[in-house]
């Protein structure tokens, strides 16, 4: 069979951004997904790499971290496909703007305040005061997922069950010591139901346009730079959503709706439309680090539905990065230089994102159902 020492398994940012990182660590690395790369969400994402505004939360310290690892990242691998524009924070109404001063302290990253009449002369209605961040920017997201996995070998496969043998992982009619699974929302290859992984569904329409615009923007949308005669409009919301179903103009038009509160569109046209899934966690954190063996814990520690705490059993060899939700490319570059230090170093995982901190809770749930 065909070995390698990791098998990947999706091709979205997640999984090849671990790919790339695991092979500048020399390893010998497969990607595998069954539509190709950046087919789900990952392609469908603005993929807008800016920080997270708040009152300090461990999550907001967590993303500004990824923020500042992943633009460098970006600027450094990547820099045909990131557009360092700076992005614009924009309170969605009053009780917002005034949680803008609060926030303000806790902005950790560089930044400025924008008035609504700065705001004005870049084209940008506003009838308040914004944060503008100018290292934040978006990326092309399906270019840079085939760029970081230019070099390495992607098989458009199907994959149904897991098997192993001698203690080598069977993915087809290829073989690997180690498995990543960076799969999204479609999880169901071994039993993860404690990470609480859920589906986002996200929509993505590009315009042509004229318009001269050099900042981007968020708000209840996000709006791309003017990059090449597009300006991207995307957002992710629609939770309830439990299906893929197939894009529709429809859907972009929505958005340049709501864009027009932002911008002027009126010569924006529509050339393409993405959508697709995002995955998220149960507590917003990314999953990155070992997969628990649900079944044998429950089997050999029956208490642990009850309250018991018991020394963890994983599944040897197994390694998982996933649930990085909407902010997919500010998490993915620093998820995959922690879970590639990990595995190949050795070093420990980051509490914050290891997905042991859910399963005692989510066991104990199951003696109430």
């Amino acid at each position: 069979m065909n070995y390698y020492d990791i098998i990947i398994i999706g091709a979205g940012i997640a999984g090849a951004t671990v790919a790339n990182t695991l092979k500048r660590k020399n390893q010998k690395v497969l990607v595998v997904d069954k539509n190709g790369i950046a087919s789900g969400g990952s392609g469908a994402a603005g993929a807008f790499v800016s920080p997270k505004i708040g009152k300090g939360s461990s999550l907001q310290r967590l993303t500004n971290e990824s923020f500042s690892f992943s633009k460098d990242f970006y600027k450094t691998t990547c820099p045909k496909y990131f557009h360092q524009t700076g992005v614009i924070r924009i309170p969605k109404n009053e009780t917002d703007a005034e949680k803008f001063h609060e926030y303000e302290k806790y902005n950790e990253n560089i930044y400025e305040r924008y008035s609504k009449e700065k705001l004005e002369t870049l084209g940008i209605k506003s009838v308040f005061d914004s944060f503008y961040f100018p290292e934040a920017g978006d990326c092309d997201a399906k270019d840079i997922c085939n760029f970081l996995l230019k070099d390495i070998e992607v098989v458009n496969l199907d994959v149904l069950v897991l098997k192993k043998k001698e203690g080598i992982w069977l993915v087809g009619e290829y073989s690997a010591h180690n498995i990543i699974l960076a799969t999204g929302f479609e999880s169901d290859l071994v039993d993860i139901r404690y990470m609480g992984i859920h589906g986002t569904w996200g929509t993505r329409g590009n315009f042509k346009s004229k318009l001269a615009l050099d900042i981007s923007m968020h708000k209840d949308v996000s709006v791309g730079a003017n990059v090449n005669s597009i300006i991207k409009l995307g957002a992710t919301h629609e939770k309830e959503i439990e299906e893929i179903l197939p894009c529709k103009e429809e859907q972009a038009l929505k958005l340049k709706e709501k864009a027009s509160s932002l911008i002027d569109t009126l010569d924006l046209e529509i050339e393409e439309v993405f959508c697709g899934m995002r995955a998220g966690s149960k507590d917003y954190f990314p999953l990155v680090g070992k997969v628990i063996d649900v079944d044998n814990m429950l089997k050999e520690y029956p208490d642990i539905v009850r309250g018991a705490k018991e020394e963890l059993k994983y599944i040897d060899n197994m390694y998982i990065l996933n649930g990085l939700g909407g902010r997919g490319f500010v998490f993915a570059p620093y998820m995959a230089s922690l879970l590639s230090a990990y595995i190949i170093e050795g070093k420990e995982m980051d509490k914050r994102v290891n997905p042991d901190r859910l399963f005692f809770k989510w066991a104990r749930k199951l003696n109430n159902k």
